[in-house]
């Protein structure tokens, strides 16, 4: 695989680098913020090899790429470097997705040190069952096990100074003045005096005694308050002595800070967000468990299930176990055993073979492939995963089951799970094969609408229309007023970029197929369809300008992504009256495979139903 050839198509589709404000990745995409999420092309990234999927979600724009996203995300740093503003102003987002692009930004980064962490502890627990249980020896005792478990502890205890890093790299402090911070709240004599029996004061003010190590919230807050400080000092301090001094007084003043203030802050609030979450397990453990083994993938979709991540780590830096890890591993289980269904149920090649891979992902941990490569495209997969996840997870509520590390969910982490006990490890045991197995005969029983072979579509083209050799004409698939595409206020569109066409403004809030075709693309948010008819035309059909941030809301379909429909077909519906109070409805038509023919035009009327000539073709 050309990992460089891909990169700089990426790069191009995203608008360029002028069009990227900041990217970033996690395990499975790419994660861009943009200037204008309209100038990537959506419809020729999902042609790009390797790319699975393309999501919107979280003011980010996802490019979902599974195991191969470090090797492209590398080639693309090559490319684009520094990214600069160039005086462009950011996207307005709202308070709370800028706090879970930042939780994601602070957090993404040490999740597979995190990861691994919780490998090595699982393959110390194997070992520890092991030797107790052959040989009747207690290999804690043993020199090599406490290294070992240091080196899997060690990520934890020292997560202030980890996070001190991370966090100055989101919030655009000083990454070791933010490091000290941190290693100040974990050395020695600070661990000394907050677990004294006396009283410990700072500049004769009484301190509030709390445990730093392991600990999350306090050195975000501590690091966030850093960046404001840094910029004042580096605004009032001469630059002759900027060097020395902003650090200087950075810490005479956070140190502090930190310790009388904030620190304190940031352990009640952890200490209010475990309540929350453990006081909705007193409630019902069960339907808590059952919600995140239900909804946890869905979160993984939009990226929100980052802002729920570091209850998790909080968790296992105070506690030594968690919870929320067993409840999403029924959701990743489930997701491997629904994509494990697809494989056994399509007669697609292509997508089998996506089935078979995304299965294996998902059973080591990686469920995005599973999602978007096959589970999620079909629909019914997706909600079989969900029901069978969340019945899994209510198990392991009611049983009670928990990890003794931050462990990826997979096979190869569930000695993590050993530890809670029989009746937890059980329940564990049982929710795993439950969601797994059961989503996969669920999925087989249910089924879904199949992708047919690229050799049965071209038996379709051949015996409902030839392929394109002479002069032709395609209906509006839509009632409206016929508008020149230059004129469209989308400079995407009007400048032709895209390909050739006509706009509509519709009159009718009903997108029909124009001839036999076959649903290629269906925008998870409805603005935006891609055809391909019979006779090869490729059409994209948008809806509106900036209707994408609808999210769906006034939008229904008929149909599904690789779904053949025949003409006159509805596609999909939409509320004029309640769109056109926000956003302009000019709906454009354009053939995106423009450059295989010699000439287009549109017709000279200027009102058009869905039964009327609207663009003319020659070969």
């Amino acid at each position: 695989m050309d990992y460089p050839k891909i990169a700089q198509q990426i790069l191009q589709l995203v608008g360029g680098k002028e069009n990227i404000i900041n990217f970033t990745h996690c395990f499975t995409r790419l994660r861009f913020q943009l200037h204008d999420n309209q100038t990537a092309n959506r419809e020729k990234l999902l042609q790009t090899e390797g790319v699975i999927s393309v999501v919107e979600g979280s003011g980010q724009y996802q490019v979902v790429l599974g195991n191969k996203v470090t090797k492209v995300y590398e080639q693309l740093v090559s490319f684009v470097g520094d990214v600069k503003r160039n005086n462009q102003t950011e996207p307005k987002l709202s308070l709370a997705v800028k706090i879970l692009n930042a939780f994601a930004a602070i957090f993404t980064p040490i999740i597979p040190a995190i990861a691994a962490s919780g490998m090595l502890k699982g393959i110390l627990a194997i070992a520890v069952m092991i030797g107790n249980y052959y040989y009747q020896t207690d290999i804690k005792s043993y020199n090599t096990y406490t290294i070992l478990h240091a080196a899997s502890d060690a990520v934890f205890y020292f997560m202030p100074i980890i996070l001190g890093y991370t966090a100055a790299r989101v919030f655009k402090a000083h990454e070791f003045i933010s490091m000290i911070i941190g290693a100040t709240l974990c050395y020695p004599s600070i661990v000394n005096l907050m677990t004294s029996n006396t009283e410990v004061t700072l500049f004769a003010i009484e301190l509030t005694k709390a445990s730093y190590t392991s600990s999350v919230i306090p050195i975000i807050l501590a690091v966030f308050i850093l960046s404001y400080v840094q910029r004042f000092l580096d605004y009032i301090i001469p630059e002759v002595l900027k060097i020395i001094m902003v650090p200087t007084f950075s810490l005479l003043v956070m140190i502090p800070a930190t310790l009388l203030i904030f620190g304190p802050i940031g352990i009640y609030i952890g200490e209010f967000i475990n309540w929350v979450y453990y006081y909705i397990m007193g409630v019902s453990p069960i339907l808590l468990g059952a919600f995140i083994g239900g909804v946890w993938c869905i979160l993984v979709i939009f990226g929100a299930h980052r802002a729920i991540v570091p209850i998790g780590i909080n968790d296992v830096a105070q506690t030594g176990h968690q919870s929320l890890l067993a409840f999403a591993g029924a959701a990743n289980f489930s997701q491997a055993g629904a994509a494990l269904g697809v494989f056994f149920k399509t007669k697609n090649k292509n997508l089998k073979t996506v089935a078979a891979s995304a299965t294996i992902t998902a059973l080591f941990g990686i469920s995005e492939p599973a999602i978007y490569g096959a589970n999620l495209r079909l629909k019914r997969p997706m909600v079989c995963a969900v029901i069978c996840g969340a019945l899994a997870g209510g198990l392991m509520g009611w049983g009670g089951s928990y990890g003794t590390a931050f462990a990826n969910q997979g096979i190869l982490t569930i000695p993590v799970y050993a530890e809670a006990g029989t009746k937890a490890f059980l329940c564990y045991l049982i929710g795993i094969g439950f969601a797994f197995f059961g989503s996969c005969i669920m999925t087989m029983l249910v089924g879904f609408n199949d992708i047919a072979n690229e050799e049965e579509s071209k038996t379709i083209q051949t015996s409902s229309s030839q392929p394109l050799t002479n002069d032709t004409t395609i209906l509006s698939p839509v009632a409206g007023e016929v508008i020149a595409l230059n004129q469209v206020k989308d400079e995407v569109f009007a400048s032709g970029s895209m390909g050739k066409g006509v706009a509509i403004y519709p009159k009718a809030g009903e997108i029909f197929a124009p001839a036999d075709c076959t649903i290629t693309v269906l925008y998870p948010t409805l603005h935006a369809i891609g055809l391909k008819l019979d006779n090869g035309i490729e059409l994209l059909i948008h809806i509106g300008i900036d209707t994408v941030n609808l999210q769906g809301k006034y939008f229904q379909s008929y149909v599904e992504t690789g779904q053949h429909i025949t003409k006159g077909s509805k596609i999909v519906s939409f509320n004029i009256e309640k769109i056109e109070q926000q956003f302009d409805l000019t709906t454009s038509i354009i053939v995106v495979n423009s450059d295989q023919y010699k000439h287009i035009d549109y017709c000279q009327l200027t009102h058009v139903s869905n039964n009327d000539n609207l663009l003319f073709i020659q070969v």
